[in-house]
């Protein structure tokens, strides 16, 4: 009973961390948001027992695929051909998983240096700057600075028990401040049933949707690796070993499929959720399957939901503010500890268009930038190193 109560705030906080990016995907796609919140909780916990939980990470809503849902559930009424693409998705995964468990993740492993390493789990963080400063803290300034200094406090200052819950605090003394400030609404909670139960799609196949989805999973995968980097650094294990890149891949591949025959999007692993974990330094996959299971009850509770959605943007702007810069902090770190020689031309040249590529490109920048890094780092041979280096 002592461990279920003391691991209680730390899901809370999780939840708190992964819910607004994982409604605002069904909300833009038409998807049912319920649906959504079940889907990610039944999403995360298969992910965990096919990483048998060596892989403290949750699963939420994928934005690389808003276009084609938005196109095919809002725009062309098809949510059945939707959950035909995505079904198409988790078999990529599937074949992915199956060819890396091939040709082993080392021989991929050796072909990603840390000088691409560090600045792809940079831009994780950087890339949601955007979001965490433009469209939620300046809505209410002063909110969004209330909560982040209470976070910030908490982390530094607090009391033991404190420092293991700063972004809970923050929302809450956060909150707290909106509510006086007249900014909380609920009428979320009063326009939903107390049980809502997701929204089933028969798949109907089509040759469309399978070819403007599944080749995203490429993607999707790209990004997956750069999360799992950052929590390698974050907990100083190799999750790539073990439980292994080949099985991650399958876990996310299940819980899309799953998701999908729920009427959920797709579903990716989560750099806000990361955030949290290097933030409080707490790694166990207990935790997150708590925040999974309370993300499944809030999904049939309507009611709960409707709480939850009532904190303002403000608030979740000051939190992402410190949530976003920890995981761009953790990809500095990480040139550092590999000592990545910045004076070398080649390197800083990966850097920079890694870097402008992954912040400026708004869909899909990390994979894009990824592969940059990589082209540049495998095509321009050392020649060109050699003769920046007499210049």
């Amino acid at each position: 009973m002592k461990s279920f109560l003391r691991g209680l705030p730390l899901s809370i906080q999780h939840v708190f961390a992964m819910f607004g990016a994982t409604i605002l995907v069904p909300i833009l796609t038409g998807l049912n948001p319920g649906a959504t919140l079940v889907a990610s909780g039944v999403g995360t916990l298969i992910f965990h027992l096919i990483t048998r939980g060596k892989v403290p990470t949750y699963l939420g809503s994928s934005f690389a695929f808003i276009a084609p849902l938005t196109l095919f559930v809002t725009k062309d009424h098809a949510p059945g051909q939707a959950v035909t693409g995505l079904i198409s998705v988790s078999i990529v995964y599937g074949i992915l998983s199956l060819i890396i468990t091939s040709i082993g993740f080392q021989r991929v492993r050796k072909a990603i240096p840390p000088v691409v390493v560090g600045p792809v789990v940079a831009i994780i963080g950087l890339s949601l700057a955007q979001t965490a400063v433009s469209s939620e803290a300046s809505t209410h300034w002063d909110v969004a600075i209330v909560s982040l200094l209470a976070a910030i406090l908490s982390a530094l200052a607090g009391f033991k028990q404190m420092r293991i819950i700063p972004i809970l605090i923050g929302i809450v003394v956060g909150y707290l401040y909106a509510l006086i400030r007249g900014l909380v609404s609920f009428s979320g909670m009063s326009s939903t049933a107390w049980i809502q139960l997701p929204h089933f799609h028969t798949p109907v196949f089509s040759w469309q949707v399978i070819l403007a989805m599944a080749p995203i999973a490429l993607v999707t995968m790209v990004e997956d690796l750069g999360h799992m980097f950052v929590l390698n650094e974050i907990t100083g294990k190799d999750v790539t070993k073990d439980p292994g890149f080949s099985t991650i891949l399958l876990g996310n591949g299940l819980a899309t499929l799953i998701s999908a025959l729920i009427g959920g999007p797709a579903e990716t692993t989560y750099a806000e959720n990361l955030g949290v974990i290097a933030m409080t330094r707490q790694f166990s996959s207990r935790i997150i399957q708590g925040a999974a299971v309370i993300a499944i009850i809030l999904g049939l509770l309507g009611k709960f939901g409707g709480l939850i959605q009532s904190i303002p943007t403000a608030v979740v702007g000051g939190i992402g503010i410190l949530l976003y810069g920890m995981i761009a902090a953790m990809g500095i770190r990480h040139m550092i500890e590999e000592k990545v020689d910045l004076t070398n031309m080649k390197n800083l040249v990966i850097v920079a268009v890694i870097f402008i590529i992954g912040v400026g490109y708004s869909n899909n920048g990390i994979a894009y930038a990824t592969l940059a890094g990589l082209l540049i780092h495998w095509l321009i041979p050392n020649v060109a190193l050699r003769t920046a280096k007499k210049s």
